[in-house]
């Protein structure tokens, strides 16, 4: 009779478990994270299956593509880290002494590989232990032969066989937009934005590394202080875009934009759980961001 009685109350316990773990996911709008199941290695031939990224790392770097990193010399910090993670097509060759030489991982916008095409040699010989991340809109993305830049990426996977390549699957990439929804109130399609490599990066990091140092990604308020340096949009790129003046563009653009300000105003909530640190240029996540 105790037997049975411990039975039943085992099964009561189990069934409320799964009745609240429910409740928990309808409530969240059904974001659950597929984590690195979301990253499918691209290989040779589409019909050879799929393989998905096995990876961990315990301290990382990630490095943007900013300008305050000209003149930073943080290359051998930087370089220190288990795991350096980069953006699209920056490189390190000639810029050393400010972003370091290393590279774990590159994740790389789908309007960026043909700049990654341009350095063939450099990027996937050079950095040939480096892994790829392409994210993309299923246009562009898709693996039933329509897609232009999986296509190429097939053609670079036979090319180059020890390069591992992986895209960011469809539902990782609405997993993305349902996280920038929850952190903003806004859905980002109605909103008319496009999340930036740089949140599919951050994405990525907290998913792989232990802790992170975000390194040359200044905080949501740092354009609207009356006397913010003025810095090129990319580190690389000294005489073109300005950092501040393109973020505000974004920022205000009704359609086809990036919102980079409200990108950053959604790492400083992250940073406050603990696992990011923004090294430099320094701040902490307890700043409160303009509105």
């Amino acid at each position: 009779m105790k037997s049975l009685k411990f039975r039943w109350l085992c099964f009561l316990v189990i069934t409320l478990a799964l009745v609240l773990w429910y409740s928990y996911v309808t409530r969240r709008g059904n974001t659950v994270n597929i984590g690195l199941r979301g990253y499918e290695r691209i290989l040779p031939s589409v019909t050879s299956g799929s393989h998905h990224m096995s990876l961990h790392c315990g301290q990382c770097a990630v490095v943007s593509s900013s300008g305050h990193m000209r003149g930073s010399w943080r290359g051998n910090e930087v370089d220190g880290h288990e795991c350096v993670i980069r953006m699209n097509a920056a490189p390190t060759w000639g810029f050393e002494a400010d972003v370091g030489n290393r590279t774990s991982v590159r994740v790389v916008s789908h309007t960026s590989v043909p700049h990654l095409l341009r350095r063939e040699d450099m990027f996937f010989k050079h950095e040939a232990d480096t892994l790829y991340v392409v994210w993309g809109p299923e246009r562009n993305m898709r693996q039933d032969g329509k897609g232009r830049v999986f296509n190429t990426l097939v053609k670079l996977a036979k090319k180059y066989p020890r390069t591992h390549i992986y895209a960011v699957s469809r539902d990782k990439v609405l997993y993305c937009d349902r996280v920038f929804q929850e952190e903003t109130g806004k859905n980002r399609m109605k909103s008319g934005a496009f999340l930036s490599t740089g949140f599919f990066t951050m994405i990525l990091a907290m998913e792989v590394c232990d802790s992170i140092d975000v390194y040359g990604m200044i905080d949501g308020s740092y354009c609207s202080v009356a006397n913010h340096a003025s810095v090129p949009y990319h580190y690389y790129e000294l005489y073109r875009l300005d950092e501040c003046g393109m973020y505000r563009v974004h920022e205000r653009a009704r359609r086809g934009a990036h919102r980079f300000i409200t990108e950053k105003n959604i790492y400083r909530h992250w940073a406050s759980q603990g696992k990011l640190q923004f090294p430099y240029p320094t701040w902490s996540p307890r700043q409160q961001d303009s509105p």
